[in-house]
């Protein structure tokens, strides 16, 4: 390069910190693109990602104004030389792109090019893009190329490195995702373990209060004010899960006084006899206090919803430094080997998801017409 080696290296170094600055696709393509300009003193930059229709999934460009690229029209397709640096993945260095025998010409308002450097992005045997400039800024006597081999070398350097970037980048864009996934599959949890809890309670209160209202109108009356707390209780639990906090009953109140009350409402609002035992608990972390609780109510309303069981028998009890949940009903039970569709039993996958989360462990045991017991221990802290 004229700039001379040590100019030249630092170029180059600027370039690959640029690069490594970005995590975004789009920025990545866009740094690369850049920085192969400035590096190469050249007038035009482009780089391809393709797509598997022949096509390009992006395609980034720099030294085209944004108006002259949209006059351009449509991303172009693989084929000509592009399509030759991506499918044999070779570089492509021309004096004059124009008098390639695969040249195809391009739009009306395409900017006008001659000489031409191209090179494939390859993350191992993959060819993930292609990477080209044209008209180099140096007087250009005719027939020669403006692109040396010393060019074809560095631009050989920097798409080494681009392709590291954008491996990178997609990496880090599909954690995201992932992120985002387990995000709204945590959301889906919470509101299912929650507020459908506090929804299941309020209708059964409801059906209480009215079957109430002509033979006991003060006791309806009372199960239409539990109504109401439900409701209030519902909506907190809703914002609870939105925000990200612990249900507001376990801040306030602690874990074996948030399922006495809760079990205490079950057992006045349903037929079946609902039980609660608590034996020498101490205040646990959070997270386990609120993924007990989570466990606790999804197994109380599948065996009072589900189940048809007529008693259901809670108990927490001590369990070294940490702490046992049991939840035992009499009803029609289940088969555990045939119940693993998450879509079908969404809370048995969310209460596992929620015992392994905060290293506890989780057991089902139930059979057909035998009941269901299920257990869930926790560390403590």
């Amino acid at each position: 390069m004229s700039q001379g080696p040590r100019s030249g290296l630092y170029a180059v170094s600027s370039a690959l910190l640029a690069m490594s600055r970005h995590l975004e696709v789009r920025d990545v393509l866009k740094t690369i693109v850049a920085s192969a300009r400035e590096l190469l003193d050249a007038q035009y930059a482009a780089l391809g990602v393709p797509d598997d229709h022949g096509g390009f999934a992006q395609f980034v460009v720099d030294g085209v104004s944004d108006a002259q690229w949209k006059a351009i029209g449509p991303l172009p397709r693989q084929h000509g030389i592009l399509a030759a640096m991506l499918h044999d993945a070779r570089p492509e260095r021309l004096a004059d792109v124009r008098k390639d025998p695969r040249f195809e010409g391009w739009p009306a308002a395409h900017p006008d090019m001659s000489d031409f450097l191209g090179l494939p992005i390859r993350d191992g045997d993959e060819v993930i893009g292609a990477l080209f400039l044209a008209n180099k800024n140096c007087p250009k006597p005719e027939g020669s190329c403006g692109f040396t081999e010393d060019d074809q070398e560095l631009l050989t350097i920097l798409a080494q490195h681009a392709a590291i970037a954008l491996t990178n980048a997609r990496l880090y864009e599909r954690s995201r995702e992932l992120t985002i996934a387990e995000e709204r599959s945590r959301l889906a949890h919470e509101l299912h373990d929650a507020v459908s809890q506090k929804l299941f309670s309020l209708r059964l209160t409801a059906q209480a209060a009215a079957a109430l209202v002509d033979r006991d109108p003060a006791r309806a009356k009372g199960e239409l004010q539990q109504v109401a707390a439900l409701a209030a209780e519902a909506t907190d639990e809703l914002r609870a899960a939105v925000i990200e906090l612990r249900p507001a009953a376990l801040d306030e109140d602690g874990l074996v006084a948030t399922l006495r009350t809760q079990i205490q409402v079950l057992d006045r609002a349903h037929s079946a006899r609902v039980t609660f035992t608590s034996r020498g608990v101490r205040a646990l972390p959070a997270a386990q206090e609120e993924a007990m609780l989570r466990v606790a109510q999804e197994a109380l309303h599948n065996a009072l919803r589900h189940s048809a069981a007529g008693r259901v028998d809670v108990t927490l009890e001590k369990r070294g430094p940490g702490a046992l949940l049991r939840v035992t009903d009499d009803g029609s039970g289940f088969d555990p080997a045939a119940t693993r569709t998450a879509g079908r039993h969404l809370g048995l996958v969310s209460m596992r998801d929620r015992a392994s989360g905060v290293g506890g462990t989780l057991a089902v045991e139930s059979a057909p017409a035998k009941g269901t017991t299920i257990e869930m221990e926790v560390p403590g802290g």
